[in-house]
């Protein structure tokens, strides 16, 4: 796992063109979601008389719905979560792309799907902080397309957002109600289009890649948050991951979002007064 920090420095005479990018190593990296954040310290439970692992011992039944993040919002059926996800992120995206300086479509590999959108501050000078977008959605939905429905508070206090599109999904430290270890995730129907074979999954999962902090990564701190409406297996994985880095000598802070589901602790990001908003832009601040 490595740190990095992104600052974007304008080309002379660019607007919603081309723009140089440069990256240096040994800052914070800012990734999905959230990368790393200030000292938020909240113990992450998993519910009354829930205990901690034992997935391997759940019918496949209670598994799949473990892993099926829109059984377990409160605010909506399964089926009316996932689409109102989909339209809000979908309509955010578009007021953001409407109203900010952007650079869309901006090629980094060779695959169809690796493009980032470039959203910059509204009044760009020199160089300005950076926070890069990640998006879930095991790997099947979502895209950039609907990943800069958080731009506008960001983009008002002179952050940049860079919303990443990917073909195969990366390796990250952001960590924003994520699955670290991606074998359960084989007897789930998750996999029946993945068809992830277990050395896949095992190459694959971050539980299984900790390696203490480097000299450059020394000072970087990790947030993992988890919403109160994840699943109980969710909330398990984010708790050993952040215990596991912890104790790989990481200084990590565990948030517990209230109230919060799998979908809306991603959708408030678009909002100014939301905590993991305030959270991100206060580690823009201090980075």
């Amino acid at each position: 796992m490595e740190a990095w920090r992104l600052r974007l420095r304008l080309a002379p005479g660019a607007a919603n063109g081309s723009r140089a990018a440069r990256g240096s190593r040994g800052g914070i990296g800012i990734g999905i979601g959230i990368g790393v954040a200030i000292g938020i310290g909240i113990g992450i439970g998993i519910g009354p008389g829930r205990s901690m692992g034992g997935w391997r011992d759940m019918p496949a039944e209670a598994l799949e719905e473990q892993y099926s993040p829109s059984r377990w919002s409160p605010r909506l059926g399964t089926d009316a979560v996932i689409q109102a996800h989909l339209a809000a992120t979908a309509a955010g995206t578009q007021r953001a792309r409407d109203g900010a300086q952007t650079s869309l479509h901006v090629p980094y590999g060779d695959g169809e799907g690796e493009k980032l959108d470039i959203y910059f501050p509204m009044e760009p000078s020199g160089t300005f902080p950076v926070l890069v977008y990640i998006h879930g959605g095991y790997w099947q939905c979502l895209s950039k397309e609907e990943s800069g429905f958080m731009v506008p508070p960001l983009v008002s206090q002179g952050v940049a957002v860079v919303a990443v599109g990917y073909d195969i999904a990366p390796k990250g430290a952001v960590l924003v109600s994520g699955v670290y270890d991606l074998e359960p995730i084989l007897h789930t129907y998750v996999n029946d289009v993945l068809n992830m074979s277990w050395e896949v999954a095992q190459r694959n999962s971050p539980m299984l890649y900790i390696a203490p902090p480097g000299p450059a990564a020394a000072a970087c701190e990790v947030l993992v948050a988890v919403a109160q409406h994840d699943s109980p297996e969710f909330r398990r994985q984010s708790q050993e991951y952040g215990q596991a880095l912890r104790a790989a000598g990481w200084s990590v802070s565990l948030l517990d979002l209230a109230g919060m589901d799998h979908f809306d602790i991603i959708e408030k990001l678009s909002e100014d007064s939301y905590v993991l908003t305030q959270v991100i832009l206060n580690m823009i601040s201090r980075a």
